[in-house]
C-alpha cells in the first residue's frame, strides 16, 4: 500500500490511543455487548486522557486542531481493537461540531467543556419510524409558546440514545407551509416530556446502545434552539458529508481487519495436507480483496485531505460511503466463506465482523441514496428520479 501521510504527532497519538483501548476498553467489550451498552465511565476515562474530543478549542479542553485525521486515527484503532461498537466518534465528531458550528457562544460555553470531559454524552435524533433518509417525511413538530418550544413526536434507532445527556433533536417548525422548515433543539435528559424507550436489540454492534426517544409536549427553552429557526434542514445537510466520510473511514478499517483475520486463518488452516493459503482460489480471492482495499484506502486518505481543505463535495463523500460500506460487507463475507464452518462460530471474530458490517450500507444514507446523489452529480438533476436534496 502507498505511504499514508500522518504527522509525527498523529502517529504518536495512534500508539497512545491503541494502548488506552487495550487497557481500558477491550477487556470490557464482551460485558458491554452482553449488557447492550458501554459504561459511561469509558467516555469519562477517554476524556480524562484527551482521547474523546481532540478538535475543540483549548478553552474547552481540546487541542484546537480541526484536522480530521485525528479522528481517522481514533476510528481506525477502534476497528483494529474490535471495539467499533463503542460510538465515541458519534459523540465527538458527528454531534459535537453541530454545537460549535451553529451554536451560540453561551451554548458552547455551557455544553462543550463537559462534552470534552465525557461528563455529558451527546446524541442526535433525526430518524423516525416513517422517515429515515427522507428527512422531508419527518413528523416530529415543535410549536412556539412564550419562552418555550413544545416538541411532540418520536425518534428511533438513535445511537447513544440510552447513555445521552444531551440530544440534538430535529423537528418541523412550519409543517403546513414548508416541509423543509426544520429547527434543531438542544434537549437535555431531564427536560419535561422527554422519555427514552427501550434499548433496541440488534443484529450487530451489540455494545452500542440504540434507543427510541419520545417527546410528549416536551418543553424546550428558547435558549436551547440551535442556530436559526427553520434552518435545521440545511444544517443537517451540511453535516452529512463529514458524517459519511467518518463512516467510510470506519467501514474501510473494519474491512481491513476482516482481511487480516482471514489472512491469518488461511495461513494456519490446513486442507489436504497443506495450508489453505497455498490454494490458488484462496490466493486469487485474497489478492482481489487486497487490491480493492489498497485502492480504497488511497481514495479515503485523499478525501480526508480534501475535507481539511474545505473541498470535499457531497458527491465524493457519497462515493466514499457507498464503496467502503459495500466493501466492508464483501470482505467480511468472503472471509467467512474462507473460514468454512469455523466462520459461523461466534468464537471466531469473522462471524461478528459479518454481523457488524450489515448496517454500514443502511445508516447515514443507504447505498441506494448514495447512488442517487452520485448519479445526480455526474448526470445532472434531470436524470434523478426525484430530488435527492431531500436526503
Amino acid at each position: 500500500m502507498l505511504p499514508r501521510h500522518f504527522t509525527e504527532e498523529q502517529t504518536l497519538f495512534r500508539s497512545a490511543y491503541r494502548r488506552f483501548l487495550a487497557e481500558e476498553v477491550v477487556p470490557h467489550m464482551e460485558r458491554f455487548r452482553d449488557q447492550g451498552i458501554v459504561d459511561r465511565a469509558i467516555f469519562q476515562k477517554a476524556g480524562e486522557q484527551g482521547f474523546l474530543m481532540v478538535w475543540p478549542d483549548e478553552a474547552y479542553g481540546g487541542m484546537g486542531d480541526y484536522d480530521i485525521r485525528w479522528e481517522q486515527v481514533i476510528i481506525e484503532e477502534l476497528a483494529y481493537a474490535r471495539a467499533s461498537d463503542w460510538f465515541g466518534s458519534l459523540h465527538s465528531r458527528i454531534v459535537g461540531p453541530y454545537i460549535t458550528r451553529f451554536g451560540s457562544k453561551e451554548q458552547q460555553d455551557r455544553y462543550m467543556p463537559a462534552a470534552v470531559k465525557g461528563d455529558v454524552i451527546l446524541a442526535i435524533a433525526m430518524t423516525e419510524p416513517d422517515a429515515g433518509s427522507n428527512l422531508a417525511g419527518m413528523r416530529t413538530t415543535a410549536v412556539e409558546e412564550g419562552d418555550y418550544w413544545r416538541i411532540n413526536g418520536q425518534k428511533t434507532y438513535i445511537s447513544n440514545g440510552i447513555n445521552c445527556d444531551l440530544v440534538i433533536v430535529a423537528a418541523k417548525t412550519d409543517p403546513q407551509n414548508n416541509p423543509h422548515a426544520m429547527t434543531l433543539f438542544l434537549v437535555e435528559s431531564g427536560f419535561e416530556g422527554f422519555e427514552r424507550g427501550r434499548n433496541l436489540k440488534k443484529l450487530g454492534l451489540k455494545a452500542q446502545d440504540t434507543a427510541e426517544l419520545f417527546f410528549n409536549d416536551c418543553k424546550v427553552p428558547k435558549a436551547n434552539v440551535l442556530g436559526e429557526v427553520h434552518k435545521g434542514f440545511y444544517y443537517l445537510m451540511e453535516g452529512l458529508a463529514e458524517e459519511r466520510l467518518l463512516g467510510a473511514i470506519g467501514y474501510l478499517a473494519g474491512a481491513q481487519l476482516s482481511w487480516d483475520l482471514t489472512a491469518q486463518f488461511v495461513k494456519e488452516r490446513e486442507v489436504f495436507g497443506k495450508p489453505l493459503a497455498h490454494m490458488q482460489n484462496t490466493q486469487f480471492k485474497m489478492a482481489e480483496l487486497r487490491t480493492e482495499l489498497d485502492i480504497c484506502q488511497t481514495f479515503i486518505d485523499q478525501c480526508t485531505l480534501a475535507f481539511n481543505r474545505g473541498e470535499l463535495s457531497a458527491a465524493d463523500a457519497a462515493k466514499a460511503k457507498l464503496k467502503t460500506s459495500e466493501l466492508q460487507q464483501q470482505v467480511a463475507d468472503e472471509g467467512l466463506q474462507l473460514h468454512g464452518g469455523a466462520g459461523f462460530m461466534d468464537e471466531y471474530p469473522i462471524s461478528r465482523q459479518c454481523a457488524d458490517a450489515k448496517i454500514a450500507t443502511i445508516y447515514a444514507g443507504s447505498s441506494e441514496i448514495m447512488k442517487l446523489i452520485i448519479g445526480r452529480d455526474c448526470l445532472g438533476d434531470d436524470y434523478s428520479p426525484f430530488n435527492t436534496r431531500n436526503f
